[in-house]
């Protein structure tokens, strides 16, 4: 079962890595970013987000690659108005706080893992004094035992002695998953104390059998050089981020914050497998996060750090969640 698994999660990054080989151009931003409850301070369990690995390769699509004629058929877009588009790989694991139990624990969350691939387009456009952003988010992966959760968190507890993880015989089964999202974010410009400074609102959805939302949310970043680079990282449950910083630049700061609240029709981690029975909890329908963060950009490298909360995902969940993100980004 272990070579099934390694041989299905070998093939899926086999063939993204052929996709981004195919469609690469000649320069682009490659992002490496992990999530992890253990980054956060006020974090002292082993469970819920535990950990997360995405890596994404951004660019800016030249005229006839391939993004513009999908940008071209989709409601809203122009093949003029595409700035960016991504090639992402994604890899999470959710499980419940005590991983010592074998048993199922029935007031807790399931085990969970999540491999995914994605395409993402991004538009950037411009105004008077401010700046509308979006981004249109496509991922398809699986959920279960074929995505190697199990192993890898096992395995990387075995080199760092920690508690073994002994629950993923309850983890959801296997299930494929196709999710779209989408995000529109408006940005206003002013200059404090000689820095600059960015804030807006946004409104976003997804939908698919993996996660069917709606959200709104309000960020806001302060720093020198604002110009040079463009949006807030984002965080699980969204995917990829205009996290994008123009290279060959001075050393630039900013530090950000958002708050974004979520109407929660389907979460698949949370209400088990859609065709089979499994483990599920009661899912709270309206959940909010909390993010705070500097990022540090120079040259042809950037990084971010950042810290998020948020609240009870479910009715038997104990306390709010929390987790840290790093991301570090290189051109090339």
């Amino acid at each position: 079962m272990v070579q099934v698994r390694a041989w299905v999660l070998g093939g899926l990054l086999l063939g993204l890595t052929s996709l981004v080989h195919a469609q690469q151009p000649a320069s682009g931003l490659l992002t490496i970013k992990s999530e992890n409850d253990s980054y956060s301070v006020f974090s002292d369990s082993d469970g819920h987000y535990t950990n997360g690995v995405e890596a994404i390769w951004s660019f800016e699509p030249e005229a006839q690659h391939w993004l513009h004629r999908v940008a071209a058929i989709l409601p809203g877009w122009r093949d003029s108005g595409l700035d960016g588009g991504a090639y992402r790989l994604t890899h999470q694991m959710y499980t419940p706080e005590e991983i010592r139990i074998p048993r199922l624990v029935e007031d807790d969350r399931p085990y969970a893992g999540l491999l995914l691939g994605g395409i993402s387009l991004f538009d950037n456009v411009p105004h008077a004094g401010w700046r509308e952003a979006r981004s249109l988010n496509l991922d398809v992966g699986l959920v279960g035992p074929a995505s190697g959760a199990e192993l890898l968190q096992r395995e990387f507890h075995e080199v760092i002695a920690a508690d073994k993880p002994r629950g993923w015989d309850h983890q959801l089964n296997n299930e494929p998953v196709v999710n779209l999202a989408y995000k529109h974010t408006w940005i206003d410009r002013a200059s404090v104390a000689g820095l600059d400074l960015e804030y807006g609102p946004r409104l976003g959805f997804a939908l698919g059998n993996l996660y069917t939302y709606a959200a709104s949310g309000l960020g806001l970043r302060l720093g020198s050089n604002l110009d040079a680079s463009f949006g807030i990282p984002a965080i699980a449950p969204a995917q990829g981020g205009w996290s994008y910083f123009r290279p060959d630049q001075d050393f630039n700061w900013s530090a950000f914050a958002s708050l974004e609240g979520r109407y929660i029709a389907h979460n698949l981690l949370l209400d088990g497998n859609t065709f089979e029975d499994s483990h599920s909890v009661d899912r709270e329908e309206w959940v909010g996060d909390a993010l705070i963060g500097v990022a540090l950009s120079w040259d042809r490298w950037q990084l971010s750090l950042a810290h998020a909360w948020r609240t009870k995902e479910f009715a038997s969940q104990n306390a709010h969640h929390a987790f840290g993100s790093l991301t570090l980004s290189r051109w090339f």
